[in-house]
């Protein structure tokens, strides 16, 4: 005869040969759904999307090491929750007001800050961010690199006149994965450097260079890639070109 149990109705059920109550064998299975139910939310919560593309952001370019994207924050504009899924660097070059939500709901709104201003964030990061403000308010804008690869590869190109450091350039941001510099022409003095790491650069201010000997002009936002050993001959044409260069380490 099995085991006799009082459930809470206080009617005592039976499965006979079994040695367990239907009550417990009910709660159990309960449990289990709830266990697949939380397993299918944790899925579910695992596949947030990347934070890019996204409305406001798109591709500026990609390869191997560094995926590109100039990033505006639109006002009024509903973002979804999304993932960091690679480290980040970058530089805002204009500051807006947003209200950053995390996916438990907590929201917190964002401080001024100056521009250019270098950026980093880890990989892993989950949340929203939105654009507010009124019709006068200027809309965010940044350009961000993805990290495709999980860690520093330690690629470099050793230089006797590298262009970071380099005078008139200011180390602004330095961790594990970049070092991120500003520099601005303001001399009409030919600078000839070597690249030592693999970089991108990106215009902050724009201006016109004669570079190895032929005219560039620079615009804000535009970013190039600048492979290691590569070397440059750079004097100021016209305007203060200023820029952030990110090297990879």
């Amino acid at each position: 005869m099995g085991n006799n149990w009082r459930s809470e109705s206080g009617i005592e059920d039976t499965v006979p040969g079994f040695g367990c109550s239907i009550v417990i064998w009910m709660k159990l299975s309960f449990v289990l759904a709830l266990a697949a139910l939380g397993a299918v939310v944790g899925l579910a919560a695992e596949n947030y999307p990347h934070a890019y593309p996204r409305k406001g952001a798109t591709k500026v370019f990609e390869n191997d090491r560094v995926i590109v994207w100039e990033v505006n924050w639109l006002k009024n504009i509903p973002q979804p929750i999304h993932r960091h899924l690679y480290d980040m660097a970058g530089v805002y070059l204009r500051w807006g007001f947003i209200n950053v939500t995390t996916p438990d709901g907590k929201v917190t709104p964002s401080n001024k800050f100056d521009v250019p201003r270098p950026y980093f964030q880890p990989a892993g990061i989950t949340h929203k961010e939105e654009a507010v403000g009124g019709p006068d308010d200027p809309e965010r804008l940044a350009i961000m690199v993805d990290l495709k690869e999980p860690k520093a590869t330690g690629v470099r190109t050793e230089a006797e006149n590298p262009a970071f450091p380099r005078e008139g350039a200011r180390d602004v941001l330095d961790n594990a994965r970049v070092r991120e510099w500003d520099y601005t022409w303001d001399s009409k003095k030919a600078t000839p450097h070597t690249f030592e790491r693999d970089a991108v650069e990106i215009i902050v201010t724009g201006g016109t260079l004669r570079r190895n000997g032929k005219e560039v002009t620079l615009k804000q936002k535009d970013a190039r890639f600048i492979a290691h050993g590569t070397v440059e001959t750079d004097e100021p044409v016209s305007g203060t070109p200023r820029t952030i260069t990110i090297e990879l380490k």
